[in-house]
């Protein structure tokens, strides 16, 4: 059965707005997990625009699920992961000036440092995941660098313009979740889904888990965050 992971990063990005205590990110988490998420996710970004490093120790106390940890390639940050022991220790790309993630990892250029951090957290018991694009030579880099989890990037899919563009882009993650299932890999996807294109994504069997945050946290403030994330399986359970 296909899982959903809710990403909490936007309700911290609401309390720093302010640089007050509220809403705490972890009552987050607590809702998502008693509405039925499969997963936590969480992205300690080098500027902590929004998660702090508190809230992570935090969340690693008190998840009941699955604590996933987007992390970049920065030392400190990767020394703060192998502290922490997240369940799933994801590796995405990150730009100071980006406003979220634009991309998949160029697993191609920073090969060594990726499979040398892959191999870093998993001697300490971490889970790897790769966040690239449905592509076959990253996927193939993925396999070769001894992460065990890709994460396909969407973004293409849910910023496409016409029916057609989105079509094609939807092949690419199918077939690209094929390729990666081939090679012995767990897939997961995720980046800009939301309630009205994540239906088609769930169709594409291998897939694992959807990461799904800013849609989610978005709609909670019209209806709440239990029943936003409520929907959401909904639709990832086919019942809606």
């Amino acid at each position: 059965m296909l899982k959903l992971g809710v990403n909490i990063d936007h309700v911290a990005t609401l309390r720093q707005a302010r640089g007050i205590s509220y809403p705490d990110p972890i009552t987050a988490a607590r809702i998502c997990e008693q509405a039925g998420a499969d997963s936590i996710v969480c992205h300690l970004r080098e500027d902590r625009r929004h998660i702090q490093d508190r809230d992570v120790l935090a969340l690693r106390k008190t998840i009941t699920t699955r604590l996933n940890l987007e992390m970049s390639l920065n030392p400190e940050i990767i020394k703060i992961t192998e502290k922490i022991k997240p369940d799933i220790a994801t590796i995405v790309p990150e730009r100071r000036q980006e406003i979220t993630t634009e991309g998949g990892l160029d697993i191609v250029k920073h090969f060594k440092k990726i499979s040398r951090t892959v191999h870093t957290l998993q001697g300490k018991g971490i889970a790897v995941s790769l966040f690239i694009a449905p592509i076959k030579q990253h996927i193939e880099q993925a396999c070769k660098s001894g992460a065990t989890i890709i994460e396909l990037h969407t973004g293409a899919y849910a910023e496409a313009k016409s029916p057609l563009t989105q079509t094609k882009e939807l092949k690419k993650i199918l077939t690209a979740t094929q390729y990666a299932h081939a090679l012995g890999l767990k897939v997961s996807a995720g980046h800009g889904l939301h309630y009205n294109n994540t239906a088609a994504i769930t169709q594409i069997n291998g897939l694992e888990e959807l990461n799904i945050g800013h849609s989610i946290i978005s709609e909670a403030v019209f209806i709440g965050l239990e029943n936003a994330v409520k929907n959401m399986l909904r639709i990832i359970k086919g019942k809606k």
